[in-house]
């Protein structure tokens, strides 16, 4: 697909109350209001297509931009490029979709370190959201994580509003994901309490950090055990097979 039809899709695929929903999360660019349902059938007819995204980044539409996220190629960026991406995010949906393409990156943990670091609001956020990201995925080294803890403890309450969001979750990831963390994650969430986040005119919550752990934990472990028991159940019949005598040996 060129441009001039993806937008022209996009075009067609707007709602006006989807728009309403969207302003209503604090979205700031113009926008179509096109479903993230919409969003995903073009994402798997067009896969990756860098100059298309930069092509769709660069109209300053809010669908178009969302989309570009999802069919760019995160390592073809410099970090420069990356960087100019995420200073232009000016509400905390682009700034979400930003920080899920940087957390696809070989160097997620460089990028996410560094953004955290970062004086406005949603950049800041981003960088958490990439290290939680980077947990998910294995590949927070622990003491690059317990320092986390150590800081989120330290900061969560006194840090800008989506910022709290961000550490919260980033706790969670950490706590969820790096078992020999989990305990640790899991006092730091009880020595906070609960974190307040103002989401504006909408029914988002700030989920309790040590209750999610747990949750997660628990699907993990469900998770696991009917793995295992599928496992099984594919072994059983092989057992069998092998332990029956043939026609031939029973007739001699």
């Amino acid at each position: 697909m060129d441009l001039d039809t993806v937008l022209s899709t996009l075009r067609e695929k707007g709602k006006p109350n989807t728009a309403k929903i969207y302003a209503r999360h604090g979205v700031k660019d113009p926008t179509f209001g096109v479903s993230y349902g919409d969003l995903e059938k073009l994402v798997k007819a067009i896969r990756t297509d860098h100059v298309l995204a930069c092509g769709l980044w660069a109209t300053g539409n809010h669908d178009a931009r969302v989309l570009a996220t999802k069919i760019a190629d995160p390592e073809a960026f410099s970090t420069d490029e990356l960087d100019a991406w995420l200073a232009v995010a000016l509400d905390y949906v682009i700034e979400g979709a930003v920080a899920t393409l940087a957390a696809r990156r070989k160097d997620a943990l460089v990028i996410g370190l560094r953004w955290i670091d970062l004086p406005g609001e949603f950049a800041s956020t981003a960088g958490w959201f990439v290290l939680s990201g980077v947990a998910a995925r294995g590949d927070l080294p622990e003491k690059v994580a317990t320092r986390l803890l150590d800081r989120i403890q330290k900061k969560i309450h006194g840090a800008q509003n989506r910022t709290r969001y961000g550490m919260n979750g980033a706790l969670i990831a950490i706590g969820g994901y790096i078992e020999p963390l989990r305990e640790k994650a899991l006092e730091v969430a009880r020595a906070i309490g609960k974190v307040e986040v103002d989401h504006g005119e909408t029914n988002c919550k700030t989920p309790d950090a040590a209750e999610y752990i747990t949750k997660m934990v628990a699907h993990q472990a469900k998770r696991a055990g009917a793995a295992t028991k599928k496992a099984g159940a594919k072994k059983a019949p092989a057992k069998k097979a092998q332990a029956r005598p043939s026609a031939r040996a029973t007739t001699r």
